[in-house]
C-alpha cells in the first residue's frame, strides 16, 4: 500500500543549520516506520535534490538517529541566512517538499 510521509512521522520541521546550511528533520512516530526508512533507504540524496531542486552533492549529510528514531538532512542554503534573496532567514518554512515523500507499506499500518 502506498503511504504518505504523514503517516510515518509526529514531526517534520526545518532549521538553519549555519548560515550556509539547512537542516531538516524527520521524527517518526514508530519505531517500525524509521526502521522501514532506514532499511530501505528511503531518503536519498537524490531525492532531497529532486525536492529541493538541488543537486545530490548539496545535500551534505544524511543521519540516522536511533535514540529518538529520527532522521536528519543537512543541505546547502541556496542563499545565504539574511542575505537578499533571502526569504526565511530561520529555514523554518523550507520543511513542505518533505511532505511530498510516499513509500510502500506492506503491513498498512
Amino acid at each position: 500500500m502506498r503511504r504518505s510521509i504523514l503517516d510515518a512521522a509526529r514531526v517534520i520541521r526545518s532549521k538553519n543549520s549555519g548560515p550556509f546550511e539547512l537542516t531538516l528533520d524527520i521524527l517518526f512516530s514508530s519505531r517500525r516506520h524509521y526502521e522501514l526508512f532506514r532499511a530501505r533507504n528511503i531518503v536519498t540524496p537524490e531525492l532531497i535534490g529532486r525536492l529541493y531542486g538541488v543537486q545530490p552533492r548539496d545535500v551534505l549529510g544524511i543521519v540516522y538517529f536511533d535514540p529518538c528514531a529520527a532522521l536528519k538532512v543537512t543541505l546547502r542554503r541556496r542563499v545565504p541566512s539574511g542575505a537578499p534573496g533571502d526569504t526565511d532567514i530561520y529555514g523554518a518554512q523550507q520543511h513542505a517538499p518533505l511532505l511530498s515523500i510516499e513509500f510502500d507499506d506492506e503491513e498498512g499500518q
